[in-house]
């Protein structure tokens, strides 16, 4: 019974009533507030020992878990990958690719892009391997060809009178083409070797095909021929740097023959080459020169050769990078066995970004083989920019 209820028959005045309307709101509001701080108690004894429960030590038995999430599988792997173990290709051609992925669509004549990991893979093999393309000017390109347009004209000067102008001479521009050859590879591996969940296709195949790849590519950029193939450097004609001229490579002399005649010849080699060129320029060589050059001296018995400082840095010759590129010619009578120059500026090495790989499971049953191809070119760019070491006495 409320105050106001207990009173009831009495005579209250107005700010009677109002007070007493006032306590019995206060009480009313009073015993909320007390229950709802006991159910809030309640609440946080019950999170309390839920939390207790989830990190107890590790020593309590817990209950096992029922399942795990399985990662997320990027659309286009999943497709690459069951065209790969199955020859299945309804994932690839319905797959839309995303412009973050690749930047040419898949091809509807049985051929299918590698997908961007496998490629990158790829990639890492053929930029790591001892070969030209570590130091040489790379471009990528969506034609059959790349044109490199050369300046190997001076621009003629005169000085000038206050009444008078002197016609001077123009310079002269050569378009050198350089056209994309296809390479490509054919690994194989059995279908039950595929049908293993555990082995990792991606890689195996990204690891065979650069390793073959690079070797391709390492043997054409010195030796090719330019038919169906990059040109090599080595392939172009030398003659004396005395008498050099545009479309050829300037060589100097060792002065003996399939041999040294002291440390001269490499210091020649290295300023036969023009002052524009030196400060890009490294000594190329494979690894049985290197063993001879290493051995050299100056006249004060100091050692030519340097090795790196740091792991992954190149050894040193006369301050210059050495690069090991197995495919350069052994010391012989006459042979070019080492070459010193700017390659960034003197060859190019044009590729179509994208890389193919065709499934074929017919041909070597019960394997299955996996025709990938790439189309690269390279050739000489500029001829002012190489130099050659001649191992001849005259």
């Amino acid at each position: 019974m409320t105050e106001a209820e207990s009173r009831t028959g009495e005579d209250l005045s107005p700010a009677q009533e109002v007070k007493t309307a006032v306590a019995d709101f206060m009480s009313a509001f009073n015993g909320f507030r007390a229950d709802v701080h006991h159910r809030i108690e309640k609440q946080e004894e019950r999170l309390t020992m839920i939390d207790r429960n989830s990190n107890s030590p590790a020593h309590i038995p817990q209950r096992p878990q029922l399942s795990a999430a399985a990662a997320p599988e990027v659309p286009h792997q999943k497709a690459f990958n069951a065209y790969l173990r199955s020859g299945e290709d309804d994932g690839l051609r319905g797959l839309e690719l995303e412009g973050k992925a690749l930047s040419t669509a898949v091809n509807g004549d049985g051929g299918y892009l590698v997908d961007p990991a496998t490629s990158q893979a790829v990639q890492s093999v053929l930029t790591g391997a001892a070969s030209i393309r570590a130091i040489a000017n790379v471009v990528a390109v969506e034609a059959t060809s790349y044109d490199v347009l050369i300046d190997q004209g001076e621009l003629g000067h005169g000085w000038a009178t206050e009444a008078a102008a002197t016609e001077t001479g123009t310079p002269t521009i050569d378009r050198i083409s350089i056209p994309l050859h296809e390479l490509s590879a054919l690994p194989k591996a059995s279908q039950r070797l595929l049908d293993d969940a555990a082995f990792d296709i991606e890689g195996w195949l990204a690891g065979r095909i650069g390793e073959k790849f690079a070797r391709a590519e390492a043997a054409a950029f010195v030796n090719g021929d330019g038919v169906d193939k990059p040109t090599g450097f080595l392939t172009h004609s030398a003659v004396a740097n005395d008498s050099w001229a545009w479309g050829s490579l300037g060589y100097v002399l060792s002065g003996a023959d399939g041999g040294f005649n002291g440390a001269d010849a490499l210091i020649d080699l290295v300023y036969a080459l023009g002052a524009q060129y030196r400060a890009g320029a490294a000594f190329v060589m494979n690894s049985k020169t290197a063993g001879a050059v290493r051995k050299l001296k100056d006249a004060d018995g100091r050692f030519l050769w340097s090795d790196g400082l740091a792991a992954g840095e190149p050894a040193r010759l006369l301050g210059y990078p050495v690069v090991i590129a197995e495919d350069m010619p052994d010391i012989a009578s006459g042979a070019d066995a080492i070459a010193f120059g700017d390659f960034a500026a003197g060859y190019t090495v044009a590729e179509r970004p994208d890389l193919r790989i065709l499934r074929d499971p017919f041909s070597a049953k019960p394997h299955v083989l996996f025709y990938a191809t790439k189309r690269v070119g390279g050739d000489v760019s500029d001829f002012a920019a190489i130099k050659l070491l001649r191992f001849a006495a005259s």
